[in-house]
């Protein structure tokens, strides 16, 4: 990323996010400048490059503000300040959203195991037991991460739903209540 500034080197004309041709001071530049030339030889037609501090919010639960953009007291460089929290999400659109999104995966899991349950009404074969305590254990498991999202008080607590448990060596030990599913290894088997 890059700023074009004025001639002073005082304001900020255009902040160029990919490579292009350039037009300045009437002369036509190919977009070769941003990649072939040093930052020196760019500077020389006043662009410079653009460094970014801070870090990106969670955007899945804040509203970020818009970058601000600043130019280096040397002139040779633009700031560029990401990360700052305009405003919290919605937690009631938020927690609309989680349990759509349950409610979709639950029937993602259970998506297969139809043409047993078909199976059973015109042939009278028994659904095997282990289908049977798979799509009752993920009935289970949607009901529980709805009433976890349902229950979350504010937005913490429903950002703690949607964190995973990490040990001491960084590695994941408890998976975010949002995203535990009982595992389908005893009826994928049967799954079409």
């Amino acid at each position: 990323m890059w700023a074009k500034l004025n001639p002073d080197g005082d304001a900020i004309e255009e902040i160029i996010v990919n490579t292009k041709d350039m037009l300045v001071d009437g002369f036509n530049y190919p977009k070769g400048l941003f990649t072939l030339w040093t930052d020196a030889q760019r500077l020389a037609i006043d662009i410079v490059p653009v460094t970014t501090t801070g870090s990106h919010l969670d955007t899945a639960f804040y509203v970020e503000k818009d970058p601000t953009y600043a130019i280096a007291s040397d002139k040779e460089s633009v700031v560029r300040t990401i990360g700052e929290k305009d405003s919290d999400k919605t937690l009631s659109d938020l927690k609309t959203a989680a349990k759509l999104k349950a409610q979709n995966t639950a029937s993602n899991l259970l998506q297969g195991f139809g043409w047993l349950a078909e199976r059973k009404v015109t042939a009278d074969v028994d659904v095997p037991s282990d289908v049977l305590t798979f799509m009752a254990a993920i009935r289970t498991d949607h009901t529980n991460i709805s009433t976890a999202i349902n229950n979350a008080s504010d937005m913490d607590a429903f950002i703690v739903l949607h964190t995973d448990s990490l040990d001491s060596d960084g590695e994941v030990d408890v998976v975010a209540r949002v995203n535990r599913w009982t595992s389908d290894a005893d009826a994928k088997a049967y799954r079409r």
